[in-house]
């Protein structure tokens, strides 16, 4: 029997998942979204309670945008994990350099671990199958191997990338297949052969080694990460519940995949089978295949109507939507934006968002609705001087103290109960009463009981700007002075 080393899931959580835009932006991605109708957990909070079930000595490491930190952190505590480190990257460096810190971390902790490596916006349908794939692959990452789970094609697609093996993978295989090739997403016409060949195989992006297996093939062929991730994480800094990893060293590193780094140049990589329902949902269309459809083929969502239309996803996360008559078309609305695309189209939205970027779009990386550590808030309306928010504040939860040079805010409490401290004044004030903050003036808003609390602000002054906060104080350690 194979020896197994301790296994230490490592979930990657730092992508922008603008695919699913509008609904996926930048400030709240994909991973952090719950767009399942019949669950309440969001894509990460899905791949933290599926690795719930593996016999396991150590809690995840957790890999994050430094911006997404407080989002992460909530969403953990919500399914009662306690990873081992949640590790912030100050940049976006693809998947090589963020692997590389965690296997760097986890030898750091004493051990040699075998790293189960999992993005976190997958969807796995059968966990009794994926558990099982997991726990035969264990004993071959022990003895040195690289693993990559991959998928038996369900048909010639060309949103995913392909593994060729060197034995065929077609059953219940229990045993991994030497890999031969990586080919990228290819057109149609190499789909349609690589899915008739049984040599090839969905790469799921899904991975397993020990930490040391992967910082020596690292040092091997893309030396670079290695030497900034080293140099970065003895920079690291304990904030928290968080890790923040040195920023310039960071920035150096290569922007490259692990695929690209090693996975394409070792002689140690090989693909193992998994039979467990996987998508990666990386478009509208694959959410669509992946969802509960009406007799016409519709998935219908949110507060959508659909009259007449066939094969279409129509979903709304704001106002009324209602289709006529429509075929094979994506429709998602949200409060600030809706995209309507050919479905087969779906594949082009991240092309879509990079020519709103250009445009400077603030909808490519923003929604109206913005997650704080505290809570919400959501811009209801604005002009050139004035700016009307919704405002919500999680239980037993406080914003800064904070003052503005630019602006003045009036708060009323629609639900709930304020603690608000003005200066050196304290109130207390119930639903429908309300109080003005002069610009300038010390301020904090606390809610210190165990039911939200929500009030409507209304800004005003020469510029409304987010920037324009001084932080006095902080329970988030967000400090400007």
């Amino acid at each position: 029997m194979l020896k197994k080393e301790k296994l230490l899931p490592v979930i990657l959580c730092g992508g922008r998942g603008s695919r699913l835009w509008p609904l996926s932006r930048k400030s709240f991605p994909k991973q952090y979204l719950s767009i399942d109708s019949k669950s309440e957990f969001s894509f990460l909070q899905r791949t933290l309670n599926r690795i719930k079930d593996l016999e396991k000595e150590n809690e995840p490491i957790i890999i994050c945008n430094e911006e997404h930190r407080f989002i992460t952190a909530e969403q953990i505590r919500k399914v009662k994990t306690k990873p081992t480190a949640i590790l912030l990257e100050p940049f976006s460096r693809n998947t090589g350099p963020a692997v590389a810190i965690a296997a760097l971390h986890s030898l750091s902790l004493g051990d040699d671990p075998v790293l189960l490596i999992l993005p976190s916006d997958h969807l796995i349908k059968d966990q009794e199958e994926f558990i099982k794939s997991v726990r035969n692959a264990h004993g071959y990452a022990s003895e040195g191997k690289i693993i990559t789970f991959g998928i038996k094609p369900k048909h010639p697609a060309t949103g995913y990338g392909y593994i060729q093996s060197e034995s065929p993978i077609d059953g219940d295989e229990k045993s991994p297949s030497l890999i031969k090739k990586f080919i990228e997403k290819p057109d149609i016409s190499i789909a349609k052969n690589l899915y008739l060949d049984k040599h090839f195989s969905w790469n799921s992006g899904i991975f397993m080694a020990k930490a040391s297996t992967i910082i020596k093939e690292l040092e091997k062929y893309c030396p670079e990460i290695i030497i900034q991730c080293k140099q970065s994480l003895e920079k690291r800094i304990q904030d928290l519940d968080f890790l923040r990893i040195g920023k310039e060293s960071y920035s150096l590193c290569p922007n490259i995949s692990l695929d690209k780094a090693v996975m394409e140049k070792t002689d140690l990589g090989y693909v193992f089978p998994l039979k467990a329902k996987w998508s990666d949902i990386g478009g509208w269309e694959s959410y669509w295949e992946n969802s509960l459809k009406d007799p016409n083929g519709n998935v219908v969502l949110g507060d959508s109507i659909q009259v007449e239309s066939k094969n279409s996803l129509i979903t709304s996360y704001g106002r009324l939507t209602v289709t006529l008559g429509i075929s094979d078309l994506i429709v998602v609305a949200t409060n600030d934006a809706v995209l309507v695309a050919q479905k087969d189209q779906s594949e082009n939205v991240k092309k879509l968002v990079e020519q709103l970027i250009i445009k400077n779009r603030i909808e490519a990386v923003e929604s109206k609705k913005v997650y704080r550590p505290w809570g919400n808030y959501f811009s209801i309306e604005e002009n050139l001087n004035w700016k009307i928010k919704r405002i919500e504040v999680n239980p037993e939860s406080s914003l800064s103290l904070q003052l503005h040079k630019k602006r003045a805010e009036h708060w009323i409490v629609v639900r709930g109960i304020a603690n608000v401290e003005i200066n050196e004044k304290k109130l207390i004030l119930q639903e429908n009463q309300s109080c003005f903050i002069p610009e300038g003036h010390k301020h904090r808003l606390s809610n210190k009981k165990k039911e939200p609390l929500i009030i409507i602000e209304v800004q005003s002054g020469t510029y409304l700007g987010e920037d324009d906060i001084i932080r006095l104080e902080d329970n988030y350690g967000r400090i400007d002075l």
